[in-house]
């Protein structure tokens, strides 16, 4: 993986290719470590690259993993608003991007980072700023994307976590009653 990801057809990675790439080996270090226990030694193998070189991308670990919060927040946003599209009403919108969800968090480096995320922030007071403001933007964005009331998308949100939950413990089957495949 190494020295194809250094090179793309005969070219290096520009700067902002290499960024990506050290946040998606952050995503699974942090995922399976966890902020403390992660190292960017681990990070830097995985992407294949030197450890000083993650200095030369991100300040210190903590911007790495924020970067990396970020990142994964975007495609849960992303999967949201690409689901909610054609939706002619708020619990149309709500199941489409409930649906879209799941699939995205069974990926499990994905699962574990967010997870991580969160658990992070419990125990840091400036990450739990930065990423309770992201999870309150999450939650605007929700009630924008699909039109809900307060109480709906407070649902929504709750059956997300219910979601994380049972996958990070290995029962998706208690997942299977909020699918609403059959339901129209």
């Amino acid at each position: 993986m190494a020295a194809a990801t250094k090179q793309r057809s005969g070219q290096r990675l520009s700067a902002e290719e290499r960024r990506a790439q050290v946040i998606e080996a952050a995503v699974a270090e942090f995922g399976e470590r966890g902020y403390h226990a992660a190292s960017t030694a681990g990070i830097a193998k995985r992407a294949g690259i030197s450890q000083p070189y993650i200095y030369a991308l991100f300040a210190d670990k903590h911007e790495l993993f924020l970067a990396v919060h970020d990142h994964v927040v975007g495609r849960i946003r992303d999967t949201f608003l690409e689901a909610a599209q054609g939706a002619s009403t708020p619990e149309e919108a709500l199941r489409a991007m409930g649906m879209a969800y799941r699939p995205l968090m069974e990926d499990p480096r994905y699962l574990s980072a967010h997870l991580q995320c969160f658990a992070a922030a419990a125990g840091d007071p400036e990450l739990r700023k930065q990423v309770g403001a992201s999870f309150r933007r999450m939650v605007d964005e929700v009630a924008r994307i699909s039109g809900a009331d307060a109480e709906a998308v407070a649902g929504f949100i709750s059956c997300g976590m219910y979601i994380n939950i049972a996958l990070a413990i290995g029962e998706p089957d208690l997942v299977e009653p909020l699918m609403y495949e059959n339901q129209d």
